[in-house]
């Protein structure tokens, strides 16, 4: 069997097993058992599990991603969406889809302090929904723009997904954070210009502007503080210096219970609440890391990356191209797979190959660019069918709108998706220049 042959038995192995509702992280695991045996025999396997799963449990680097998530959590108990969206629906609630682009202000807030999609668009669901629909806004577009903007978790910092592309490349996590800045920025205004331009040509989706709608008040501003005040101090002190990235994830989640506690909304149900919701998430992830390791190690093995390089500098395609077709491969992968398992599955054999070509910039600078890249077309996945777990999530938290519908919803962002993702591909600078201002 040659190389490329055992690499697709490899992946119709893990392809199989999904598609038999097989965990993912088993899926990998098991593919990459039979492709790592097939190739060194038992011995070694168990001798390269042993090793590789304390090298990856004893990392410290990854104690982030824990943190984060329970930052993320203690502000869902927190009652600190609630506050955001009626802030938000005061910022816009004078236009015409106003309170759909003040969901999608909200998702952007609280994505600030959460770094999960999921968790996002569940939270501001949750609070957003009804108000959309005592509003009279149609179902349509009020499960596409809560799906759509709850992406905005992880593409603004900090983001869970980036975090694991600093680890697998060795990069900063605080570079890679001020590279998802801008584009995070871009993409909120651009899923508002949507919605703006989306209830103008398709009416009956939004109800008129309410000019007698509630502005701007001293409790909404004081309700929205703490959010502020942890992002400033988390984000304020990583780019002073002052901590790590690890550390700021720690004094994030701290600062993010002490405003729980403030406001009245922890109880202590809720607080061991968050903590196993984190154990949970966190667990699921180093599961798919071991998964994603062994694979990789088959992969490695079987030296398929030195022949999908040569392949691919054989074919003599600009630079550009080659990353075009990268970002392609990954907004099909998004159809079966979750954003997570194809960063850690699909990272360790295209970076390198990225990384080798010539686009005018230093390695960082590539690097930096090309993670930024790869956030942005993973979220294709969390809204395309046949998955689109965004989708589906706030789908099962509202009642009577069928699937198709909220499918139908999120085309004008996919579309707002594409139009980001074609400028930032043509234009690096719009990623890197945060970095430069900040570094």
């Amino acid at each position: 069997m040659s190389s490329l042959q055992l690499v697709g038995a490899i992946f119709a192995i893990m392809l199989v097993l999904m598609a038999v509702r097989v965990p993912i992280a088993v899926s990998m695991f098991v593919a990459g058992a039979f492709g790592y045996i097939f190739q060194t025999g038992w011995l070694p396997f168990a001798n390269f599990l042993n090793n590789q799963a304390f090298a990856r449990f004893a990392s410290y680097d990854l104690s982030v991603i824990p943190l984060f998530i329970l930052m993320g959590h203690f502000a869902t108990q927190g009652g600190i969406s609630k506050a955001l969206f009626d802030f938000a629906a005061g910022v816009t609630g004078r236009f015409k889809g106003g309170l759909a682009m003040a969901a999608v202000l909200a998702c952007a807030a609280f994505g600030a302090i959460c770094g999960s999609s999921v968790a996002t668009a569940a939270t501001i669901t949750g609070v957003a929904m009804p108000e959309l629909t005592r509003h009279g806004y149609s179902g349509r577009l009020a499960t596409g723009t809560l799906a759509a903007a709850g992406t905005l978790g992880i593409l603004i910092p900090p983001s869970v997904p980036l975090v694991i592309y600093a680890i697998l490349t060795e990069q900063n996590i605080a570079k890679l954070f001020a590279a998802a800045m801008v584009p995070g920025i871009i993409a909120m205004l651009g899923y508002m210009a949507a919605i703006a331009i989306y209830v103008r040509l398709v009416p009956g989706q939004a109800p008129e502007v309410d000019k007698n709608a509630a502005g701007l008040t001293w409790s909404s501003f004081v309700g929205v503080a703490p959010i502020m005040v942890i992002f400033v101090i988390v984000f304020g002190g990583i780019y002073a210096g002052l901590f790590t990235p690890t550390e700021g994830a720690a004094v994030g989640a701290a600062s993010t219970f002490v405003a729980a506690l403030i406001k009245r909304e922890i109880t202590w149900p809720k607080f061991k609440e968050c903590f196993y919701a984190t154990a949970d998430s966190s667990a699921m992830i180093f599961l798919i890391f071991i998964g994603a390791d062994l694979m990789n190690g088959a992969l490695a093995l079987s030296q398929a990356s030195t022949q999908l390089s040569a392949l691919v500098t054989g074919l003599g395609w600009s630079p550009l191209m080659v990353v075009a077709g990268i970002l392609v491969f990954y907004v099909v992968l998004g159809a079966v797979m979750d954003e997570l398992s194809m960063i850690l599955l699909t990272i360790p054999i295209f970076f390198p190959i990225v990384i080798g070509l010539d686009f005018g910039m230093p390695k960082e600078s590539v690097a930096i660019w090309f993670g930024i890249m790869v956030l942005m077309v993973v979220e294709f996945g969390l809204l395309a069918p046949p998955v689109g777990l965004n989708v589906y999530v706030v789908n099962g938290m509202t009642k009577g709108v069928p699937i198709a519908e909220s499918y139908r919803g999120v085309m004008p962002f996919l579309v707002s998706d594409t139009i980001r993702t074609l400028v930032l591909l043509f234009f690096p600078g719009i990623c890197l220049w945060l970095v430069g201002v900040l570094t």
